[in-house]
């Protein structure tokens, strides 16, 4: 009887090692298995989204210099540049977001802003063929803090706050965009509405609109034309145009805004702008050396920067 029960579990456990060994060598056999993706698992993305953040700074002191200069400068310049694109079937929704702030600060002069912007850009198509969409869109522009010129021998005197002036745009049309690089929008059919939310510049009728109004309506024919390109594997160039003209009042004054981003990338940390605006707007007065008020002229902003950047 004991031998039995010996020869019993001493089969037992050969079959056990065996079971165990069979179980190893399937599991070695499946994990040298090469793992590939079924191609009909692949799911488009509707939504492309991305953006750049950019930090400049500069310092400088001085200390008895004899070649000259304020005894102490700083400037910090801040740029975000968001996208969202959503295309799906025969939709396509294009949205941008600009935001930029920059200051100096020098003995001398004291604090004065180099850069304020808030820029809002949704575009909503539907497809109708040969790149063409029946389009909606929405334009939104203003500005973070007061603004201020300096004429000469006199108190500083306020130009512009947030909300001062706030420009709103609406309007229905058809959308050309052959690429993701590459649109125009044109809209016959465009509301506007010029806020100035500030009552000592509404009360000045500042950008337009009526002597303590804060708000003026426009309805006219607006156009959009959108550029971005990638150049290379360092560069990113971004270009707007837009031109709005007034059929209400003087619709042969066109107003244009115009921006144009160029973006290096140097290191993997550090990057490089350059940055052009150009404003014309028949309803925004200049302010003359001697503080008294002149007529529209182009407004011109050039900012250049080297600093931070991280991509996204």
């Amino acid at each position: 009887m004991r031998s039995f029960c010996v020869c019993l579990l001493t089969v037992f456990c050969v079959a056990t090692i065996c079971a165990q060994d069979k179980s190893v060598q399937q599991l070695k056999s499946e994990a040298s298995q090469t793992i590939t993706k079924d191609p009909k698992d692949t799911v488009k993305k509707d939504w492309k989204t991305g953006g750049f953040f950019n930090l400049t700074f500069n310092q400088a002191a001085l200390s008895n210099w004899s070649a000259g200069g304020d005894n102490s400068a700083l400037s910090l310049d801040a740029n975000v540049n968001l996208h969202a694109f959503y295309l799906k079937g025969k939709e396509a929704w294009d949205n941008t977001l600009d935001l930029a702030y920059g200051f100096i600060n020098t003995t001398s002069l004291g604090n004065r802003k180099s850069d304020d912007r808030i820029d809002l850009l949704s575009k909503y198509g539907h497809d109708i063929g040969k790149n063409w969409y029946l389009s909606a869109l929405f334009n939104f522009r203003s500005q973070f803090a007061p603004g201020y010129n300096y004429p000469s021998n006199l108190p500083p005197q306020l130009t512009s706050d947030l909300l001062s002036p706030a420009y709103t745009i609406l309007g229905l049309g058809v959308n050309y965009k052959p690429n993701d690089q590459f649109s125009v929008f044109l809209s016959p059919s465009t509301a506007r509405w010029v806020i100035v939310q500030n009552d000592s510049l509404a009360y000045k009728g500042a950008y337009g609109v009526d002597s303590g109004t804060h708000v003026k309506f426009q309805f006219g024919a607006f156009a959009s034309i959108s550029y971005n390109k990638k150049i290379g594997t360092a560069a990113i160039y971004t270009g707007r145009l837009d031109l709005f003209s007034d059929y209400l009042h003087n619709p042969q004054d066109i107003s244009i805004y115009m921006t144009n981003i160029l973006a290096v990338k140097v290191t993997k940390v550090l990057s490089m702008s350059v940055t052009l605006n150009v404003i014309y707007d028949n309803d925004i007065k200049s302010v003359n050396a001697d503080g008294t008020v002149g007529g529209p002229k182009p407004q011109i902003q050039e900012l250049f920067g080297l600093g931070l950047a991280y991509k996204f």
